[in-house]
């Protein structure tokens, strides 16, 4: 079985779970051969109904102790932007989609997702261009993330946070 897991940490975003639960969002899902859809929704409001049929799983939760077991599975991951959500997935060697939350005010997580994106870890996108990219990607274009090196990623987010002061 080939998995899809989405994670929103301990967050709302309300806009991606509904984005990835609609039918069309599904039924791209179902034709990139995924069998299973894990959606870890945290505090959103909105709470898509789990179902399973012979083809095609949704299971949906707000929150476990951990995500290894969720991230062991999947095939991809699509989270959002935290920077703890990224580290964790893209250190477990996963491919990961990014998806920006834009009702965030002063984003630095667009400033990560496009830091990482152009050292080829991840894609990013929006909700409303996540099933095109889905369509498109290309996993073989990623690069792996260096393992063992956090001190890298804690330096790009310091300067991060040393930008959005100036």
């Amino acid at each position: 079985m080939k998995c899809l897991f989405v994670t929103v940490g301990t967050t709302s975003f309300d806009d991606l779970i509904t984005c990835v639960s609609a039918r069309d969002s599904l039924q791209i899902i179902k034709s990139l051969g995924y069998n299973q859809l894990i959606l870890q929704i945290g505090r959103a409001t909105v709470v898509p109904e789990p179902f399973s049929t012979e083809s095609f799983t949704l299971d949906v939760y707000r929150y476990k102790n951990s995500l290894k077991e969720d991230l062991q599975k999947a095939d991809l991951v699509i989270s959002h932007a935290g920077a703890g959500s990224c580290l964790e997935i893209l250190e477990k060697g996963k491919p990961l989609v990014v998806v920006i939350n834009e009702k965030l005010m002063n984003n630095h997580q667009l400033e990560l997702a496009k830091q990482l994106h152009k050292e080829g870890h991840l894609f990013y996108c929006t909700c409303h261009t996540l099933p095109g990219l889905l369509k498109s990607m290309d996993f073989s274009t990623l690069k792996s993330f260096p393992p063992g090196q956090p001190e890298k990623f804690s330096a790009f987010l310091e300067l991060l946070d040393y930008k959005n002061k100036c």
